[in-house]
């Protein structure tokens, strides 16, 4: 039974019907879900069907508690060869069963810790977790989760580019800028937000530059944003090609060279 059930909410084999409705069932409920929470943000709709949407709200809580708990139980089967309790806790520590948790965790937490009215409504802004629930289920969501695994020290590597080119950014244009504008780059923690606006090319407009030195600054930065900014997008594209050109390739078990599926 432990097995079946295994077999049932991981992702759908092919010629499964019991494990291919329960993962249309919970993707609707995912979707669902969301649609609640969006409905919920109109005042009027909020207060007119609040019963309506508690008792959605516990039924939905109710259906990803069991679901999380039988992933919790079945824990030993995705793990072969590792013991009951180090699989379970190395599936609880693990991303989906992190969002699993952050999706029910909210409705718990209140009964058993009283919380301020206002930070309650933050918990229960966290319910939109639930739609990373879908990466489960979604090849697309998949694909993308995929590409970034491989291609995360490149990423990083821009990233880190990126944090420093900020932080030059707005160390120069706080001294460039700071005396005379002192209220719109009080510090260089505070002009981050320039530099990231600007880096970006996003320009709000809240904060800029009115010396002649900052606005040479403000220039070559938004021109070194245009090609850094593309740097992430060009790997990402990468990834995304290399992964649907391996998709499209197959090993042949006569030479063992790979060829293109036909």
């Amino acid at each position: 039974m432990k097995k079946r059930i295994f077999k049932i909410i991981e992702k759908a084999e092919d010629g499964d019907v019991s494990s291919k409705i329960f993962d249309n069932a919970i993707l609707v409920l995912i979707v669902m879900t969301v649609i609640s929470i969006i409905l919920e943000s109109f005042d009027s709709l909020s207060n007119s069907y609040s019963n309506v949407f508690f008792v959605f709200e516990v039924f939905t809580v109710t259906i990803f508690t069991i679901e999380y708990l039988l992933r919790v139980w079945t824990a030993d089967l995705k793990y072969e060869g590792k013991s009951k309790a180090i699989s379970r806790v190395l599936y609880i520590f693990s991303f989906m069963a992190l969002v699993d948790l952050f999706a029910i965790l909210p409705f718990y937490l209140p009964m058993i810790i009283p919380f301020d009215l206002r930070f309650l409504r933050i918990l229960r802004l966290t319910r939109i977790f639930r739609i990373f629930k879908l990466n489960r289920y979604s090849k697309a969501l998949n694909l993308i989760a995929k590409v970034i695994r491989d291609k995360k020290e490149e990423l990083l590597a821009t990233i880190s580019i990126m944090i420093l080119i900020v932080l030059i950014s707005s160390t120069l244009i706080y001294y460039a800028e700071h005396e005379i504008q002192p209220e719109g780059f009080p510090n260089i923690v505070a002009s981050f937000w320039w530099a990231i606006a600007t880096l970006t090319t996003v320009g709000y407009g809240d904060i800029y530059p009115v010396t002649g030195v900052g606005k040479v600054l403000s220039s070559i930065i938004a021109i070194t944003g245009i090609g850094l900014v593309a740097l992430p997008t060009g790997i990402l594209s990468s990834g995304f090609m290399e992964e649907i050109s391996r998709k499209r390739t197959i090993k042949c078990p006569k030479c063992g060279h790979e060829h293109e599926v036909d």
